[in-house]
């Protein structure tokens, strides 16, 4: 289940860099570009909640299977079609909107797949293993369009979805757990503190990465190999730090823990900008992410009816791409007033402490789930009664 949702998975850190490339190369634009990327992220914000919410309605399987199949036209459109710049920024929207809710879908299925002791741990090796796609995704896709052409990436694009997509909806666990049609209205989930409280803490540690990226790309140019060393080792970091303290039960304070060591981290970048202190304080940083994201997912799936945990994912990850969108603009932004990269990394800081300072003023929100099941709430439905 674990490979099959990250192959399915691996085109989301490929899509943006092959549509970037490409529209970049069709326009001569990056702002042309630009404009592009935002309409494809604003579709894939809009329709989180939307399309996992769907999957409670009409199965995971028919809503897998159908905005699978309008993602690949969308993005066979974007590769092969001769567009116009509005054109491009329909498909690309269209191919935000159906971008299938994979991750929805696997951290819904997960608490059926193990006991609740297993959960937790669980939800931090997932954390910590998705960062092989931003790890590899990146390379792959810029070697394909820089080397062979921009179509041939978005091909390969397409590619993965119809595989990695397959691979997950033909996966057995997918046919048997059921989600059950939620009875609340759309959006009241999210208003349950600690949903709200992942949304949020989702937003600014995510925007405090792509300030990151940003930084680092401005720190080292466009194409340089340093750039791509450090933020693999940021990544990296990420990774022994989720197998490392995946372990460790999730009690209020953990948030807070794991968020000072992305705050330290990420403060500490700022005083030097060569590759050797950039590189230590980024994997200092990054062993605080997924542990952070692993009590994202946690909280989220203890508070909620199992009939919701695909909504609340769904604007878990919405709250993530608009974070996204932000660092990077904001970080974008303080790079061309300063006319340096340490306006990014500042940035990047700023976001981190007041997700540090969310954290540890809303201590009472978080769940404590040390000595208590994990998964999620039981649907339960009247049962009628005969008189006798």
């Amino acid at each position: 289940m674990i490979a099959a949702q990250l192959t399915a998975r691996f085109p989301n850190g490929m899509a943006s860099l092959a549509i970037l490339l490409h529209v970049e190369q069709q326009t001569g634009s990056y702002g042309a570009a630009g404009l592009v990327l935002a309409a494809t992220s604003v579709g894939q914000a809009v329709a989180g909640p939307v399309t996992s919410r769907w999957m409670g309605a009409w199965g995971m399987r028919r809503v897998l299977t159908l905005t699978a199949a309008v993602c690949v036209t969308a993005v066979l459109c974007l590769a092969l079609l001769p567009l116009s710049l509005p054109g491009y920024m329909l498909f690309g929207l269209l191919t935000g909107l159906s971008t299938p809710p994979i991750q929805s879908a696997v951290r819904t299925i997960y608490p059926k797949l193990v006991n609740s002791s297993q959960l937790t741990p669980l939800f931090s090796l997932d954390a910590s293993l998705q960062e092989i796609i931003w790890i590899l995704a990146p390379v792959v896709i810029t070697l394909v369009s820089t080397q062979i052409g921009t179509t041939q990436g978005l091909l390969l694009v397409a590619a993965f979805l119809v595989g990695g997509c397959s691979w997950f909806i033909l996966s057995p666990e997918v046919g048997r757990v059921r989600i059950p049609r939620s009875r609340r209205a759309f959006g009241v989930v999210v208003l349950k503190p600690p949903v709200l409280l992942a949304t949020v803490i989702g937003f600014l540690l995510i925007g405090a990465c792509s300030a990151v990226e940003v930084g680092v790309v401005a720190t080292f140019e466009h194409g340089s190999l340093e750039a791509g060393l450090v933020l693999a080792v940021f990544a990296v970091g990420s990774l022994v730090g989720g197998l490392s303290f995946g372990h460790i039960p999730i009690g209020p304070w953990a948030m807070a823990r794991r968020l000072a060591i992305v705050t330290v981290g990420l403060s500490l970048t700022m005083v030097m900008l060569n590759a050797y202190w950039l590189g230590g304080t980024l994997l200092l940083a990054g062993i605080g992410i997924a542990p952070a994201l692993a009590v994202m997912f946690a909280i989220t799936t203890a508070s909620v009816k199992f009939s919701e945990t695909a909504e609340a994912f769904g604007w878990a990850g919405t709250g993530q791409l608009i974070g996204a969108a932000a660092g990077s603009a904001i970080a974008g932004f303080l790079v061309d007033s300063t006319g340096g990269a340490q306006g990014a990394y500042l940035a990047a800081a700023l976001f981190a402490v007041v997700g540090l300072l969310v954290s540890v003023v809303f201590v009472r929100a978080f769940p404590d789930l040390r000595h208590r099941d994990p998964s999620p709430f039981p649907d339960t439905e009247p049962v009628a009664v005969t008189p006798s």
